[in-house]
């Protein structure tokens, strides 16, 4: 499948700047000998080969549903940023580390600072234009959402993954140009070691943040609290539903919700007007909410005394109506 370049600008700015980068640095390396250029180039090329991940998880994901997936391969796309986070670890990370540690306790003089330092500046710069492209996207539809929660809560895995590769490598950049310079100056190369040893641990707590928001999407995250209320509040704007009594959603994708509701009915309705109900409310759900594809309602006759509070589908259906202007049930209104 096609992936389209608006939809992964940020992706597709970041693989260009990284390749780049990543080329620089490691004829830096072979100029100058620094274990800092070093980890600097292996993290660029752990950056560049992640990109390639996202835009192959997104073009996986685009595929039809098939009799052994009938729900589609959406989850690609979460799966493929789980690797990021392992490859960033494994490549990036641990071998930064060993690296640094071998540095420092076999120091060498490092061979024509100034080119080394040339670089980084580039890269540096590079990066602060991958890093701009990022947030550039993620404004658009982060919201007022501060950064923090826009990484923990989106269910887009691409953007946070941009968002924290080039955050991590600006801040790699500054360790390995204190490494390069400390060694250089002081002519004491522990200090280059120190620069990948730092690389390596700033990596791996990036490897770390992207595995937990990863798995918590892999296993499978519900509908934010908005889109959670739009989904009660269609499904309640309605006369053939006189409230919902539970509901679960779960994201199949970042463009995919699937929605499992159980709705109060009038115990007097026919069988004919269940079901017209039944698609008349799943045709207002899918009119708020788009990505709501699949749903999935059980009628019922709604019973207070078996409502279980700390059940989260229970809570998820009352919270999507304690925000909305209260109604009378249907079942109570005058004849």
């Amino acid at each position: 499948m096609r992936v389209s370049f608006r939809e992964m600008r940020a992706v597709f700015a970041a693989l260009g700047a990284n390749l780049g980068i990543a080329l620089a640095k490691f004829v830096a390396f072979l100029i100058t000998g620094s274990a800092s250029m070093l980890a600097e180039s292996v993290h660029s090329v752990a950056d560049t080969g992640n990109e390639v991940l996202l835009l192959v998880g997104r073009g996986r994901s685009l595929r039809p549903p098939s009799d052994e997936h009938p729900f589609g391969f959406g989850g690609e796309r979460y799966f493929y940023g789980f690797v990021v986070s392992v490859m960033l670890f494994t490549v990036g990370a641990a071998f930064s580390v060993y690296d640094g540690i071998q540095k420092i306790m076999n120091p060498e003089q490092i061979r024509s600072p100034l080119v080394a330092i040339v670089v980084l500046l580039l890269s540096a710069v590079l990066e602060a234009f991958s890093l701009r492209t990022g947030v550039d996207e993620a404004n658009k539809v982060r919201g007022g959402r501060g950064w923090i929660t826009f990484i923990r809560r989106t269910k887009a895995p691409e953007l946070p993954v941009v968002l924290l590769e080039d955050l991590a490598a600006l801040i790699g950049l500054a360790f390995a140009f204190a490494g390069v310079t400390l060694a250089w100056r002081t002519g004491d190369g522990r200090w280059d070691g120190a620069g990948s040893l730092a690389i390596g641990l700033l990596l791996a707590s990036a490897a770390a943040i992207l595995a937990v928001e990863m798995k918590s999407l892999l296993i499978g995250e519900a509908a934010s609290a908005e889109v959670q209320q739009m989904i009660v509040g269609a499904l309640e704007d309605g006369p053939e539903v006189d409230r919902v009594i539970h509901m679960r959603t779960v994201h199949m994708s970042p463009d995919e919700i699937l929605v499992a509701a159980k709705i109060a009915i009038r115990a007097t309705d026919t069988a004919a007007q269940v079901a017209a109900g039944i698609d008349a409310a799943e045709k207002r759900v899918r009119a708020a909410v788009p990505i709501a594809q699949t749903i999935y309602l059980e009628p019922d006759i709604y019973r207070p005394s078996r409502a279980d509070q700390t059940d989260p589908s229970v809570r998820a259906a009352d919270q999507g109506r304690t925000s909305r202007s209260p109604r009378r049930d249907r079942a109570e209104d005058p004849p």
